[in-house]
């Protein structure tokens, strides 16, 4: 083997290394999905579960297919998507607030925190009664649900967040003469910033979760309506696509703040 070529596969061998590890990892996350797409697939097709039960992935994307031809899948995933919004905003700046009181003044936490970690031990459903009597069936019963589940996580995960700022930083804000509002702008708030994202991620995770919960109990339109309805009319293939679009709704998003909160995270020194 001459120099060259000997000095030639050294450098292919030096760029498959990192490449191989860098596949490896992007494609693991998928081995799952792929593995349980295939399971279903060869089922259906097999007759292990009846089609009823379990309708295989062809009839699942015609209907999905047929949904977005219709309108039908467009109304409803919007309907959705604003009550998510809507209720996952006031929870969560309410939450913001609350969690950012008891993390900067110990006699706010003080107070406020025992009756709320008492609270928040009642599940959403465990609401639905007393929220009924309050909202009605309409709107504003969601809007509220929806953001008592964002409230929660996106309150103690505030909480914590802005517990954490080293307390060697603080001591060298306040060498250096700087205020509280200096101080929690730049040395409690750069500190906090991946915890204040998982708990916002968290919270939207329940938030979704919980509409799906309340279009289920008491709606008219909206992906979990399509679960419901697809389910009276014994229609799985329905219920199924229905379910599908939550799931890629919900990963989109959460995918959506991770991106974010790399981007706010970038600048921060390490």
């Amino acid at each position: 083997m001459s120099q060259a070529s000997g000095a030639a596969l050294a450098r292919g061998a030096s760029l498959a290394g990192p490449r191989a590890p860098w596949l490896l990892d992007r494609a693991l996350p998928w081995l799952l999905p792929v593995a349980l797409f295939t399971l279903w697939a060869v089922g259906a097709q097999r007759g292990w579960v009846s089609q009823q039960v379990l309708p295989p992935p062809s009839f699942v994307w015609e209907t999905l297919r047929d949904l977005a031809t219709s309108g039908d899948l467009w109304v409803n995933a919007s309907a959705s998507f604003q009550r998510v919004v809507l209720g996952y905003a006031l929870g969560a700046g309410l939450g913001l607030l609350l969690g950012g009181a008891m993390g900067l003044s110990r006699s706010v936490q003080a107070y406020l925190l025992p009756s709320f970690n008492a609270l928040v031990q009642i599940p959403v459903l465990g609401w639905l009664p007393f929220a009924l009597l309050l909202f009605g069936i309409g709107e504003p019963l969601k809007y509220a649900l929806i953001a008592h589940a964002a409230l929660v996580p996106v309150t103690l995960g505030t909480l914590q967040a802005f517990r954490q700022a080293p307390a060697k930083l603080l001591e060298v804000g306040r060498a250096y003469g700087f205020s509280q509002a200096q101080l929690i702008t730049g040395v409690v708030l750069p500190a906090a910033v991946p915890t204040l994202f998982t708990a916002l991620r968290l919270g939207f995770t329940k938030a979704w979760l919980s509409l799906v919960v309340v279009e289920l109990v008491a709606s008219s339109e909206g992906l979990g309506y399509l679960i419901v309805y697809g389910r009276q009319l014994f229609q799985l293939d329905l219920v199924m696509a229905a379910v599908v679009v939550v799931g890629a709704v919900g990963y989109a998003i959460d995918r959506g703040f991770d991106l974010l909160e790399r981007r706010l995270s970038a600048w921060r020194p390490l």
